[in-house]
């Protein structure tokens, strides 16, 4: 009975519509970073500063941006990630289609929200008067906690910011997808994730380390 109720559960997620999916997660994000800069980031000081300036616009015009382009990131981001598990599934003999993948990534993605309502949580009730670099370094449970954003090269901010508990949770996540469809042993699932999608993730970091200026 609790085996066959896991099971259902496991199907409701990554046997959900992909288009519902994507449409809620688009949504749950745009209404996230709204108040993440109505509320917060728009309240700092700089921000109040700049607010008549003309670098106040240009500030305005990335916020438009970044609203605007949600989508369009999701969909390369989960395009590609598709592909590379879809391709590590492919070479291992799995006959997990690219679709599954597809829905498999749109699923997992939902985790890196809870993050950003922490980070919301914080700043609207713990540190209420942040300065805009203490929100650019905040990112809950994170490598980024152990370092002095200040004094840190820019270069290992957002990698730090990167590898989190969350990460980890989306590894996890990706793996029970994979292996809900792919009904093999788990560890050669593992095996699967670690060659595509974690590998790529090692390979983006230290691009970034090595091309940021």
């Amino acid at each position: 009975m609790i085996n066959s109720a896991t099971e259902n559960e496991t199907k409701s997620l990554f046997g959900a519509s992909k288009r519902l999916l994507f449409l809620l997660l688009c949504l749950a994000t745009l209404l996230l970073l709204f108040i993440k800069i109505s509320f917060i980031e728009n309240e700092t000081a700089a921000f109040e500063f700049l607010q008549d300036k003309p670098e106040g616009s240009i500030l305005q015009l990335i916020n438009t941006l970044k609203y605007i382009s949600i989508p369009i990131v999701y969909l390369w981001k989960f395009t590609v990630i598709a592909f590379v598990i879809w391709v590590g599934c492919f070479m291992f003999g799995y006959k997990v289609t690219y679709k599954e993948c597809w829905g498999v990534v749109i699923s997992a993605e939902f985790v890196f929200l809870i993050p950003e309502i922490l980070k919301i949580v914080w700043f609207m009730t713990i540190e209420t008067d942040p300065s805009y670099h203490d929100i650019r370094a905040f990112y809950p449970f994170s490598l980024m906690h152990f370092a002095d954003y200040y004094s840190l090269d820019k270069r290992y901010a957002y990698p730090l910011r990167a590898l989190n508990l969350f990460e980890v949770i989306y590894w996890i996540i990706l793996v029970n997808g994979i292996d809900f469809y792919a009904q093999k042993d788990k560890k050669y699932v593992w095996i699967i994730v670690a060659c595509s999608y974690i590998l790529l993730f090692a390979l983006w970091l230290l691009f970034y380390i090595t091309v940021y200026k």
